[in-house]
């Protein structure tokens, strides 16, 4: 594999794309429409599906996946608090007399920071670095920019191979 294309892929995606079948690859439309008798349905061995990845080949390793939860923890937790502390002292500057705040504000406040943990989740597991060696920086921008990459460039090969398997 070239070093290019081992940069593209995932630190935990698998290394070797799997087999098709010999049932998924391409037949002529002749030989699609005719059904073979119920005495022959037995599939040959040779036509079985392929044997799916293994569990340890497709899961996050469990080093990458504990960097994934701190941060998630983090980025996400951090605004929750701020959240519950925006609501309770607001309420306690109302019930005091302290400042006279609109509900609106309270309101609007507090879910700005309950959405702020929300993209918190996913720039948590996006900043840590995917890789089992490396730890990353503190904030993640790095390893965000690259993660997010390699994101969009899974999505777009998905697309293309949806496209290319529904025109064939």
């Amino acid at each position: 594999m070239s070093a290019d294309a081992e940069n593209d892929r995932l630190p935990f995606e698998p290394k070797g794309k799997r087999q098709k079948s010999p049932k998924e690859t391409a037949q002529p439309s002749a030989e699609k429409s005719v059904k073979p008798p119920k005495a022959m349905a037995s599939k040959a061995p040779s036509q079985r599906k392929a044997k799916p990845y293994s569990r340890e080949e497709t899961s996050i390793p469990e080093v990458v996946s504990r960097r994934m939860l701190r941060r998630m923890l983090y980025f996400s937790g951090m605004p929750v608090i701020l959240g519950v502390f925006v609501f309770f002292v607001s309420y306690v500057l109302i019930v005091q007399e302290i400042a006279v705040l609109p509900n609106v504000v309270v309101l609007l406040t507090t879910l700005a920071c309950f959405g702020l943990s929300v993209v918190g989740l996913s720039y948590g597991a996006l900043s840590a670095s995917w890789e089992e060696g490396t730890l990353g920086s503190l904030v993640g921008f790095e390893q965000f920019q690259v993660n997010f990459g390699r994101l969009i460039g899974s999505w777009r090969q998905a697309r293309e191979e949806r496209r290319n398997s529904s025109s064939s």
